[in-house]
């Protein structure tokens, strides 16, 4: 599948790129990151500009995160828990990664389709209980390209700045993952925190 995404990638340039995330977006089992790292370092060497490059990979993401909204919104939840079953192996998911998609949703609402876009696989499923919830199309739109485009920009950049060392990065990737992780919990603390002072302020008053 890395092959694959290279040859892409260099054969089909941009537009490669941006195809791969919209793919990536409906689940497979290579991260983004990869192609993101690889399309930053052809950013480093002229071959590809950087603007529509990330426009090419955050509509990728949209398109990808449309798909699955489209799932959500037409199938039930028995429904999508039997294509997991049936199919998830195939494309890289277990019944536990839909589960916690859903619980996220149910948690935090239509804020964690922008946080969920920074968090590796919980971005891609968390579209299906927006669709199965028939969250508006508009919001949930706005809401992936941003999540989505601040993911792309950041490993493009990354992969800009290692230039030809752009695979170191996927050693310390996942260290990236856990920095992400722990900056939503600290926005959560801080959302509870706000909640917690504004409701004791309007008792008081």
């Amino acid at each position: 599948m890395i092959d694959f995404a290279t040859q892409l990638v260099e054969n089909i340039g941009i537009f490669g790129a941006g195809l791969f995330i919209a793919i990536e977006s409906i689940v497979i089992p290579l991260p983004s990151e990869f192609v993101l790292l690889l399309s930053g370092f052809n950013v480093s060497i002229g071959e590809f500009t950087f603007f529509p490059l990330w426009v090419a990979t955050t509509i990728g993401s949209l398109v990808g995160a449309l798909v699955l909204y489209g799932l959500g919104f037409l199938v039930s939840r028995d429904g999508i828990d039997n294509l997991t079953a049936k199919f998830g192996k195939f494309v890289g998911i277990k019944a536990r990664d839909v589960e916690i998609a859903f619980k996220w949703f149910e948690k935090y609402g239509p804020f964690v389709i922008f946080f969920g876009r920074l968090v590796p696989l919980v971005r891609s499923l968390v579209s299906i209980p927006a669709g199965l919830a028939k969250m508006n199309l508009i919001r949930f739109s706005i809401l992936t390209i941003c999540g989505s485009g601040i993911w792309n920009a950041l490993w493009i950049y990354i992969g800009i700045q290692l230039g030809d060392r752009w695979r170191d990065a996927e050693g310390w990737a996942k260290y990236l993952d856990y920095g992400v992780y722990a900056l939503l919990v600290i926005i959560a603390i801080l959302f509870v925190t706000r909640l917690i002072r504004q409701r004791g302020s309007t008792s008081l008053s």
